[in-house]
């Protein structure tokens, strides 16, 4: 009898520590995860799943904004790559560096399309800090300064690339080749990188108000 009875004072005893360990281990966890929310701040307002679809937009926003800002810088670089040639055709032409049976003198439009380094200047100003006045200014002065020369461009050249055509004669070189030939390629991959920075740019424009407008409503 009296071993039968440690023997159940004993699972007795087993069992309360078990339960008391069990306790304390709770508590302990208790404290400890807390200690952790403490440590990470209290919860901010509308971040409990409500404001999902404000978050999925702006999220979308700024990555729509991301892939803008990488087309167009990629589209300024290849713009400063054909000015630099431009410039220096004019360069070596005004400094009589090589003969101009080489090099050919510049048409007219080249030295307008020289002011096409500046939307291209305030449009890298622009990405870095969303600057929509930059921006702006850099799509106007595209029109101005980028499409207006290509577009006077095309109608200079158009009498002389006509008689090329059709006679087989070129007045112009650029290191052999026909100089009209070659603006005239410089035209077509400037009119279209010109035509890209301002589309690009007018959405980015869009995405940066709609992004404006969104934090003004929050």
């Amino acid at each position: 009898m009296r071993a039968m009875f440690w023997s159940v004072r004993t699972a007795t005893c087993i069992e309360e520590e078990i339960l008391l360990l069990t306790f304390l281990l709770s508590v302990c966890c208790r404290r400890r995860w807390f200690a952790m929310a403490s440590r990470a701040g209290p919860r901010a307002t509308g971040t409990d799943g409500s404001d999902y679809q404000h978050r999925e937009r702006v999220a979308s926003h700024y990555q729509m904004s991301v892939a803008l800002k990488s087309e167009i810088k990629k589209l300024n670089i290849a713009h400063a790559v054909v000015w630099f040639l431009v410039a220096a055709q004019v360069l070596v032409s005004q400094l009589n560096l090589v003969s101009h049976k080489v090099v050919a003198s510049p048409y007219q439009w080249e030295y307008t399309y020289l002011l096409s380094i500046i939307p291209t200047v305030f449009s890298f100003m622009a990405l870095p800090k969303n600057n929509i006045s930059y921006l702006v200014i850099s799509m106007i002065s595209g029109g101005l300064f980028c499409i207006g020369p290509i577009l006077y461009g095309g109608m200079e050249m158009f009498p002389v690339a006509q008689q090329l055509y059709r006679h087989g004669k070129a007045y112009r070189f650029i290191f052999g080749f026909s100089a009209v030939s070659i603006m005239y390629l410089v035209l077509i991959i400037s009119v279209q990188v010109h035509g890209w920075q301002i589309y690009y740019s007018k959405k980015l424009l869009d995405a940066w108000f709609t992004n404006t407008q969104d934090k003004k409503k929050k």
